[in-house]
């Protein structure tokens, strides 16, 4: 059975994420500390007692959500060192620690360079004025076409019925608008500082182009799949372009999972809070074998299935 490990993104994010885990495993502990260390600030009372406007800033949610996958991945490695990954991808910022969890980066790098990430694109969302919508049940060709005529960004192809779109906030109301007219009932607006994977966040890339360039970055140990291209990684030096490019391009998580299917990969480990990714997983292919790891229940059930 080939196995591949899914990274949460932004959005996952909620109060008291990984607390459980830290209450009851040192190595937990001894993790979130490490990551206040590598910081200079403390992330992990954020994580575990929020307030909510904190956690969810860009710049505080994507080295929250890093560590706490961070932290799962480890457990699960602790918990079965003979178990063996083939492939690792995530999502939007996941995609760092799953290119961390390939071996392209050291730990402190991976976290040092989503915190950094998150603030260059914090920064762009307050020079702009943008927003986000999630369009349910159309067809990729209409929701392309309505982008078009208002001049906005198709932001995340997640799964089957599921498209997410992102813009200038006044263009993108007017392609809700033009999508209700067209006989798309459900145009919901994202809860988000701005307009991610759009031509807005370009202000971001030069300054993560800098900041990737000062890390010492290794070839991956297993394929990481890209955003980008849903396309493994070639070699250390895709990762600069790619994850420049990834600021203003398409999440094109479907095809990133429908790639693996086509690999040959039958069983999926999503690591981080929350199960956002078993769910697109589920509408792309429901007879896959989906685990989680997220929490101390979630832990205990998936070391469960895997010692099986």
């Amino acid at each position: 059975m080939k196995t591949a490990l899914l990274f949460a993104g932004q959005g996952a994010q909620y109060i008291g994420m990984g607390k459980d885990l830290a209450v009851l495993f040192e190595d937990a502990r001894c993790l979130f500390s490490r990551c206040n260390e590598i910081l200079n600030y403390d992330l992990t009372s954020i994580c575990f007692e929020g307030p909510d406007d904190v956690l969810t800033k860009t710049e505080n949610a994507q080295p929250a959500i890093f560590a706490v996958s961070w932290v799962a991945f480890e457990l699960l490695k602790k918990n079965l060192p003979n178990l063996k990954f083939d492939a690792t991808a995530g999502l939007s910022l996941g995609e760092i620690t799953a290119l961390t969890a390939a071996g392209v980066m050291k730990f402190e790098d991976g976290l040092t360079l989503v915190h950094k990430r998150g603030k260059y694109m914090q920064e762009a969302c307050d020079r702009t004025i943008g927003a986000m919508v999630a369009v349910i049940g159309s067809d990729l060709s209409m929701v392309k076409q309505v982008c078009a005529e208002c001049n906005v960004d198709i932001a995340n192809l997640n799964c089957p019925g599921q498209i997410v779109i992102s813009g200038e906030k006044e263009k993108i109301k007017k392609a809700s608008d033009l999508l209700k007219a067209r006989g798309i009932k459900r145009v919901l607006p994202l809860q988000v500082a701005g307009a991610y994977h759009s031509r807005l966040m370009e202000s971001a890339r030069p300054l993560l182009n800098k900041t990737i360039n000062e890390i010492k970055l290794s070839d991956p140990v297993v394929p990481v799949i890209s955003n980008v291209t849903a396309l493994p990684y070639s070699d250390k030096n895709d990762v600069c372009k790619l994850l420049v490019e990834q600021l203003t391009s398409t999440v094109r998580w479907e095809d990133c999972v429908r790639y693996l299917l086509s690999q040959g990969f039958t069983r999926f480990i999503e690591l981080g809070p929350g199960t956002v990714l078993s769910g697109f997983l589920k509408r792309i292919d429901n007879t896959a074998t989906i685990l989680n790891i997220g929490d101390v229940p979630s832990l205990e059930k998936t070391i469960s299935e895997l010692k099986k």
